[in-house]
């Protein structure tokens, strides 16, 4: 299954660097959990990219993905300098952007 262009361009976006281009990927009121650490709106997913992910240098790349409803569970291969290896992102979309995002 090809990734809906909401976590293409999350995923693209990680992988540049560009954070003004990944924090267009969510919705203005959207919520990240990353492992119960939660982040809402545009200034907490900002803070959480700053120590969790672009700030860190995450590539990412899609292992797999599978969609249940509007619910898309997608397993991550994560490199940089902070968390490395493979983990599980279940991502809710609200029309072309990312309405929650949990990571676990």
């Amino acid at each position: 299954m090809a990734a809906p262009e909401p976590i293409r361009r999350f995923v693209e976006a990680t992988n540049a660097g560009d954070t003004e281009a990944f924090l267009d990927t969510f919705t203005a009121d959207a919520l990240l959990t990353d492992w119960g650490r939660s982040f809402r709106g545009r200034d907490g997913i900002a803070r959480w990219n700053q120590t969790d992910n672009i700030g860190v240098r995450s590539r990412l790349g899609i292992v797999r993905i599978a969609q249940s409803g509007d619910v898309y569970h997608v397993r991550i291969k994560v490199a940089g300098n902070g968390f490395n290896g493979e983990g599980d992102m279940t991502f809710k979309l609200d029309g072309d952007r990312i309405a929650s995002l949990v990571i676990a």
